[in-house]
């Protein structure tokens, strides 16, 4: 018994079936649940990739029941029955655990003994006599990943949870399929061929891009703003060309925002950001465009209460007095 079920949970469930069973069946017969089918056919349905895999490592074909067909799969949903009508039935149970706990100890007490109604055969029995037919299971468990499909950009890389991994071989503008595992990245055609694994970032924003990785194809835009960078200044353009260096044509946004923040800010401004940035090693727009928003921060005035032109307060308070008195009628 499970709280809920996702792709995860439902293989695993597949898992624990051909371990509990001492070996993996040829093939299983499913309803057309999106766990497991993604998109139901009579003759090719698209299986979920996660749920694919887990078949595959276990040598397991799919059979999806065929849409409307409930005779298909008649014989399980009459056990579903049975263990709901005779295991659980005016039962309670305090958690998640202590119920397949039952379950478990029902199976083996009264579930597998019991005489079968239509076969009139013990199912332990007829069970012990298929056993030998199940396969065998691998070495390892299946290990677990989250499935996508990313495009690579046009300098040959895909990004993932924040962070980027080269793609090539991939042609830019080419749809991969990825797998996410907890400590690696794995970039595949959508027909299955691996082309890349990588080591998972710790953090975002990491680039794993080795040198010949580099689609380094810089454009006639990209000689433009090179140009335009110049025209603010040398440290500017230095800037830019560090930028374009490191990430290749993935930086050329941020050159884009290097340029555009002449419309807001002054060039020597720019320029001493740009010159900052590259003594402390940081190539991030975003750092830039902070240092020119401090600096342009207007700063709180100071207010005096004694000055050259700022008569001292008693000489305000008899005037004020002075005037009070002549407004009573008195003599000053």
């Amino acid at each position: 018994m499970v709280w809920k079920t996702d792709q995860k949970v439902w293989a695993k469930l597949h898992e624990e079936a051909f371990a509990d069973f001492g070996g993996s069946s040829r093939y299983v017969v499913l309803d057309n649940l999106r766990e497991g089918v993604i998109k139901p056919d009579l003759y090719e349905p698209g299986l979920n990739p996660l749920y694919a895999a887990v078949l595959a490592h276990y040598g397991v074909a799919a059979d999806p029941a065929r849409v409307r067909d409930p005779n298909r799969k008649g014989t399980v949903e009459n056990a579903i029955g049975h263990t709901q009508q005779s295991a659980l039935k005016g039962r309670s149970f305090e958690n998640l655990e202590k119920q397949n706990a039952w379950l478990m100890h029902w199976e083996e007490r009264w579930a597998a003994p019991r005489i079968h109604g239509r076969t009139k055969r013990q199912v332990l029995e007829m069970f012990l006599e298929e056993k030998p037919h199940l396969q065998s299971l691998p070495i390892t468990r299946f290990r677990y990943f989250e499935p996508g499909i990313r495009t690579v950009d046009d300098s040959g890389v895909i990004q993932v949870k924040g962070s980027f991994y080269a793609a090539l071989p991939a042609a830019p503008g080419e749809q991969v399929g990825v797998r996410i595992f907890d400590d690696e990245i794995e970039i595949s055609r959508l027909d299955g061929t691996l082309l890349r694994r990588h080591r998972r970032a710790e953090k975002k924003g990491e680039y794993h891009l080795r040198e010949e990785d580099r689609l380094f194809n810089p454009s006639r835009e990209t000689g433009r703003l090179m140009e335009q960078a110049e025209r603010i200044g040398p440290d500017t353009g230095a800037f830019c060309r560090e930028l374009f260096k490191r990430q290749g044509r993935l930086g050329q946004r941020a050159i884009y925002g290097i340029v555009n923040l002449s419309r807001r800010f002054g060039r020597n401004d720019i320029e001493g950001a740009c010159a900052l940035a590259l003594s402390k090693g940081i190539l991030s727009y975003q750092a830039i465009k902070r240092m020119l928003e401090r600096a342009q921060k207007p700063q709180p005035i100071a207010l005096k209460q004694a000055d050259e032109i700022i008569r001292p307060l008693t000489e305000y308070q008899n005037f004020f007095d002075l005037h009070s008195r002549r407004n009573q009628g008195e003599n000053p």
